[in-house]
């Protein structure tokens, strides 16, 4: 269970897409990050509650054992040694994982067929990249969250190699070849592309799903089964999946007054989510029961 919830806490690689979001879409207002912030914890407790419910997770809990180093005053060739290790841990991966991964978003964006013909492509034909194609396959699973367009599907799964990869898939998309210093024309081109419920959406969806490769494969490491392995990055792309939907349908409902179908499911998910999260635990009571009729 620590395993699979940990991850929705922001880490290091998430801050520059509630940064981004909150530039563009909301003055870079405070609350942004806060609420980000807000939203992992809340889903981790949230996580815990409900999946202690559950038939998997029944029974005692396991004692929180952590045996704590020796703690000394730091010193200077230590906090030298830890600079080093972080900063080239940062540059190996922006030079390989991240420059590779945004050497093929470039590629695929600006070169594609038009007219039976496969060549570079000019910035208003990049609907006919090989980007979109890939894209317009995915897309329709993320419109009843509010961005079900290619560019912003492509932008979300590129976040999985490296969530990095999110804000500078979006600037090449969005040709950002040259800003102002305060980020004029970014802010300005996303605000343009969707709402503002949207934009929150978005950024709360990212914020939950799986976590980039990396962290896949040390969640694969820890758990050393297949089985636990696909659970976990399953139940963390569907929470994903159904927080961000509800945020958007209520959003918009609230926001614009456009009440649907999709605002229906909305309300019957945030429904399901209570009842299970506000329901008596019986399967841990039956548990108990089944123990001690088995120490008599």
């Amino acid at each position: 269970m620590t395993i699979m919830t940990t991850t929705f806490i922001p880490c290091g690689a998430k801050l520059p897409i509630i940064a981004l979001i909150a530039g563009a879409f909301f003055g870079n207002a405070w609350w942004v990050s806060w609420s980000a912030f807000f939203v992992g914890i809340a889903a981790v407790i949230c996580s815990g509650i409900i999946l202690k419910k559950t038939r998997m997770f029944a029974g005692e809990p396991a004692p929180f054992v952590m045996e704590l180093p020796s703690y000394h005053m730091p010193t200077v060739g230590n906090i030298l040694r830890s600079m080093w290790e972080r900063g080239w841990s940062f540059i190996k991966k922006a030079g390989t994982v991240i420059l590779l991964s945004t050497i093929f978003i470039w590629f695929t964006t600006y070169f594609g067929w038009v007219d039976g013909q496969f060549r570079m492509l000019e910035e208003m034909e990049i609907d006919h990249s090989i980007l979109a194609s890939i894209g317009n396959v995915f897309a329709w699973i993320f419109t009843p969250l509010g961005w079900g367009d290619w560019k912003s599907a492509v932008a979300a799964i590129t976040g999985l190699v490296a969530k990095e990869n999110v804000v500078g898939t979006f600037g090449i998309l969005f040709g950002f070849a040259e800003v102002a210093e305060d980020g004029t024309e970014i802010w300005g081109t996303l605000a343009g592309h969707m709402s503002a419920v949207a934009a929150y959406s978005f950024l709360v969806f990212n914020l939950l799903c799986a976590p980039c490769f990396a962290a896949m494969g040390a969640i694969k490491r820890e758990m050393n089964n297949n089985k636990w392995f696909w659970f976990a990055i399953g139940y963390q792309c569907g929470l994903a999946y159904i927080v961000s939907l509800c945020i958007y349908q209520i959003g918009t409902w609230i926001t614009a007054g456009i009440f649907g179908i999709g605002t229906i499911v909305a309300i019957l998910l945030v429904v399901g989510f209570l009842y299970l999260l506000l329901r008596p635990c019986k399967v841990g009571d039956a548990f108990r029961v089944k123990r001690l009729a088995g120490a008599k």
